[in-house]
């Protein structure tokens, strides 16, 4: 999550039920989202284990799916509403009701366009499929047909997306307050071949074959296959500067910082790269507007630390890139206008990005200015990032350095969080008994998914969805026979407790004693 956090407390490991905070105590941002990530956790897993991987409530399971194609230009899908839940994640599917503007007094009164109910493929308020991109377009189901699915994931919004989030009343020059985690869906199609399943039967694979390949394609995809380890080293100038941080320091650092280490660019080693920030990636400045090179902005940083420089890397993008995880070339600063609020980047960005307001454009500053130091040789960036060296320590600044294991396959968005303090002079990373920094898998980004449909042709798709109903149901009534036994039961009972001889006379009692005793 891109945030101006201290750092990232959550362990689901340590079992940790509650958050309890103590009388006269500071008050951190940690606290307050761990007991909020303590209580998604919890929810999610009790939703999941009820659930199921995957299912919708019986009377409002959502994401029915329609093909329509032939007649249309462009093939589409049509999704229904209703909720459906992933992971113990719950997503909606219902379309808002568009709201009805008070009339015109001088118009004649306008009959109300009829409102879609459902979403189509190419308008889901968090796919933005792009028909002028082949690689956006549905496939043919004709020569074979092809599975519909839900990706589901979250992500972060700040007042740069959206903003309603930012109070007016605090005025522009204050910075935001909080952001918005959200949970982003999207209906997208994938060819058998990628389920390693034979498309070449007539009748097509069964319910029953499709599930089983999609969870195991769905459990390859969402398992992370990239680790990273991170530590603090005393760097060879430490000694420049010895009276701004401890002389014994490892982290060289003037300030206590959250390092954000992220793919950029996914694939193998050869071809990944990464980015970091030593702000979490939350410095973030809106666009007003772009002029080639020339980019206006809607406001600058509240300081010089959380501001742009000349030579700083940037990221122009909008809210439907940030929704396609889709890696864009990183820009450089290369002049300020800081009168105009205007910002001259080293190329024109991407044609598709930022050109249309509705989508909030926005920069993201990203902190490194080049390749990690080698043999005395700075390594150059590629696309305007890090390329990922995979098996050595690679340095950040101040004495912070990541290492990549071998072997690992990246992909773009995935992250870790390194916090980094000057009370200690190091990172927080945990280690083994020996000290040594241990790998970690990335702390996000969490991918679901569930298979919706298998689609043969027009209007034939197989619905793949899982229903539940309802746990609650009526009382039944006991019959007649049953209250009655009940009754003289609990009447027996009550005898018995008030008296001990179960209602026999004295002298029979005392008989039946007596002969017990000669027994």
């Amino acid at each position: 999550m891109h945030a101006d956090l201290s750092r990232s407390t959550f362990r689901p490991e340590r079992h940790y039920s509650a958050v309890v905070a103590q009388q006269g105590r500071v008050q951190l941002d940690a606290d307050l989202n761990e007991q909020t990530a303590i209580q998604l956790h919890r929810e999610r897993t009790l939703v999941a284990d009820l659930i199921g991987q995957h299912g919708g409530p019986r009377d409002a399971t959502g994401f029915r799916i329609e093909y329509v194609g032939g007649k249309h230009d462009i093939d589409t899908l049509y999704i229904h509403g209703g909720r459906y839940y992933v992971d113990g994640i719950l997503v909606d599917a219902d379309r808002p009701v568009p709201g009805a503007p008070v009339p015109h007094e001088a118009a004649e009164e306008e009959q109300p366009a009829d409102a879609k109910t459902y979403w189509d493929y190419w308008d889901q308020p968090d796919g933005f499929r792009d028909p002028e991109k082949p690689g956006d377009r549905l496939p043919s189901p004709t020569p074979s047909p092809f599975v519909v699915y839900l990706h589901v994931w979250e992500r972060a919004v700040n007042a740069a997306e959206d903003p309603a989030l930012r109070e007016v009343a605090l005025g522009a020059a204050l910075p935001d307050t909080a952001v918005r985690s959200k949970a982003v869906w999207q209906v997208l199609p994938l060819s058998l071949s990628e389920l390693e399943l034979d498309d070449s039967d007539a009748a097509g694979p069964s319910k029953e074959v499709v599930r089983a390949a999609f969870a195991r394609w769905a459990q390859r995809r969402a398992a992370a296959a990239s680790r990273l380890a991170a530590r603090s080293t005393r760097p060879e100038h430490a000694d420049e500067d010895p009276c701004l941080v401890r002389p014994d320091a490892r982290y060289r650092g003037q300030e206590n910082q959250l390092y954000r280490v992220e793919v950029h660019t996914g694939g193998e080693a050869k071809d990944a790269t990464f980015k970091w920030s030593r702000e979490n990636g939350s410095v973030v400045f809106p666009v007003d507007e772009l002029d080639g090179t020339w980019v206006q902005l809607a406001s600058l940083g509240v300081d010089d630390k959380l501001d742009l420089d000349v030579g700083d890397h940037v990221e122009f993008t909008d809210t439907a890139y940030a929704s396609r995880l889709e890696a864009l070339p990183l820009l450089r600063v290369e002049e300020l206008d800081l009168p105009g609020r205007r910002v001259r980047l080293s190329a024109e960005p991407d044609p598709g990005v930022g050109r249309l307001p509705h989508l909030h454009p926005f920069l993201r500053r990203w902190d490194h200015h080049e390749g990690p130091r080698r043999k005395g040789r700075t390594a150059a960036l590629k696309g305007g990032a890090v390329p990922v060296t995979e098996g050595e320590w690679l340095p950040l600044e101040d004495g912070v350095e990541v290492y990549f294991a071998q072997g690992g396959s990246y992909r773009t968005g995935d992250h870790w969080l390194i916090p980094a303090r000057t009370a200690t002079g190091s990172v927080e990373w945990p280690t083994d008994p020996a000290r040594r920094p241990l790998l970690r898998e990335p702390a996000g980004i969490a991918r679901h998914f569930a298979p919706l449909a298998l689609v043969k042709g027009e209007e034939s798709a197989v619905d793949l969805r899982l229903a539940f109903g309802p746990l609650a149901s009526s009382i039944p009534a006991a019959d007649e026979a049953a209250l009655a036994a009940e009754a003289q039961a609990a009447r027996e009972e009550r005898a018995a407790e008030t008296d001990p001889s179960g209602g026999r006379s004295q002298t029979t009692a005392v008989a039946e004693a007596a002969a017990e005793g000669d027994e």
